[in-house]
């Protein structure tokens, strides 16, 4: 059985190695504390198929929102984040996930997962910015969808 605790952890891995930023699960990242640029990765829903329950040869399909954040810097009162930074961590997000070595096909970043190998990976819906002009934030949010099946 591919453990989605798993794909969880190695995802929110993945996009920290990628893109040398800080990642909460499902949370604020809590290092570090006056970071003005992060993620926070929330694992949505997941289904199984294929083989039996009891079969350890069985598909996961499951989705991750990434909302990326440019928030204020703590330090300068006054400051906000931006849209310019949003996009461009949400443009950093996709290519973490999706971006393949065009001489291999391979994706450039590796899902690393015990026991299961990631055969699709995509972006299911992007609705984009939004902002909370009170607390200067603006976010912007992806879905992103894994097929992983047993290795």
């Amino acid at each position: 059985m591919i453990e989605r605790r798993l794909v969880t952890n190695a995802l929110v891995n993945l996009l920290a190695a990628a893109t040398s930023l800080p990642v909460g699960k499902s949370v604020l990242p809590t290092s570090p504390a006056n970071a003005t640029a992060y993620y926070i990765l929330t694992p949505l829903d997941s289904t199984l198929s294929g083989a039996p329950y009891a079969d350890m040869s069985e598909d996961l399909s499951l989705v991750i929102q990434v909302t990326s954040v440019s928030a204020p810097d703590k330090t300068r009162p006054g400051t906000a984040g931006t849209l310019e930074q949003a996009e461009g961590l949400a443009d950093k997000a996709r290519a973490a996930f999706l971006a393949r070595n065009p001489s291999t096909g391979q994706w450039t970043n590796a899902l690393t997962v015990a026991g299961a190998a990631c055969r699709c990976r995509e972006l299911e819906t992007e609705p984009g910015a939004m902002n909370d002009p009170v607390d200067g934030i603006i976010s912007y949010v992806q879905r992103f969808r894994f097929e992983l099946t047993a290795a």
